[in-house]
């Protein structure tokens, strides 16, 4: 690139951002062809919702035609950046929790920063709810001979954690089409961040550091309250509050050694004690863990019990 086109930011081995705006990808990442999983006899197919958004379904094996299975919108993480549906580690993840949790999941792919900037990411999965909630869904045979509408959760680990919190804000601002009501949010080691570094954000590395205090600059730079934009710190002074959380369910999960830990237990607290919300919310946390363990280590026992305690939550 010519000096006069200079990186602005470096998300090696991923991408770079340019100055002119412009994004190099720098590896192409791997692709998993959605279908039968023979480790846990989840089948799953990728459907289109919008010209812009789609996603990827899992159905577990049916043991009763005549049970509905409850329906989760998965947000996979990646900073908005990274990662798809079809991801090794996302698919492998969602095949693990659909047939611990016997649910049938919805996993939305969003577009992607830096391409498409915040609030796109949010647009696309709120237009994938809509979907649901419209009941345009009936063309969709797994959904309709499956699907139990009335516990619909939305579930995300990291960003799409992140953009659970943001889209359970609008449902209890505007609703959603024909009255569907959220069963409840599940938050795997939500990404939030701030301006004031919490104890677990200035103890991590470096190198992560700076790139989370970068990360929110990147994807909004739109954004005139940087890292306490009420849509990445919704502990932010001004924030909506949270009283307004569209859900009466929620399940905060966090690990020992992630470096948003506090944060999200910040947010618990302040839910849970301060905002008024008539809601129940349990928190979990993975002790001697890190960020996004369940994506790394599929096969570990501190995977098997978070899976386990999403089935408990759900049932």
């Amino acid at each position: 690139m010519a000096s006069d086109n200079p990186v602005i930011y470096d998300y090696s081995p991923y991408f770079r951002v340019y100055k002119d705006g412009s994004v190099e990808r720098l590896k192409e990442e791997e692709q998993t062809p959605a279908g039968l999983d023979p480790l846990t006899s989840v089948n799953s197919k990728d459907i289109h919702i919008t010209a812009d958004v789609s996603a990827r379904i899992y159905l577990p094996p049916i043991t009763s035609t005549s049970k509905k299975l409850s329906l989760i919108l998965y947000f996979r993480g990646g900073g908005f950046c990274i990662l798809s549906s079809a991801s090794p580690i996302v698919h492998r993840h969602l095949n693990g929790l659909a047939a611990v949790s016997s649910s049938i999941i919805l996993s939305i792919d969003y577009r992607r920063a830096p391409e498409h900037h915040i609030p796109v990411q949010y647009d696309d999965c709120w237009a994938a709810l809509e979907w649901v909630a419209s009941h345009r869904s009936d063309v969709e045979p797994w959904l309709i001979d499956h699907a139990d509408y009335d516990r619909v959760y939305l579930a995300g680990d990291s960003a799409g954690g992140n953009i659970v919190h943001n889209l359970a804000m609008r449902v209890g601002s505007q609703g959603l089409s024909n009255g569907l009501k959220l069963a409840g949010t599940i938050l795997l080691d939500p990404y939030f961040w701030g301006k004031q570094l919490t104890a677990s954000e200035a103890a991590a590395d470096p190198e992560l550091r700076k790139r989370l205090d970068q990360l929110w600059g990147m994807i909004c730079p739109e954004s005139t309250a940087g890292n306490d934009d009420p849509r990445v710190n919704p502990l932010a002074v001004g924030a909506p509050s949270l009283e307004d959380l569209g859900c009466m369910r929620m399940l905060m999960c966090t690990s020992e050694k992630d470096a948003m830990r506090d944060r999200a237990q910040m947010y618990y607290k302040a839910l849970t004690t301060k905002s008024g919300w008539l809601g129940k919310a349990e928190l979990y946390e993975t002790k001697g863990e890190d960020h996004g363990f369940y994506l790394n280590d599929p096969d570990s026992k501190s995977t098997t019990m978070l899976l386990a305690r999403i089935a408990t939550f759900l049932a």
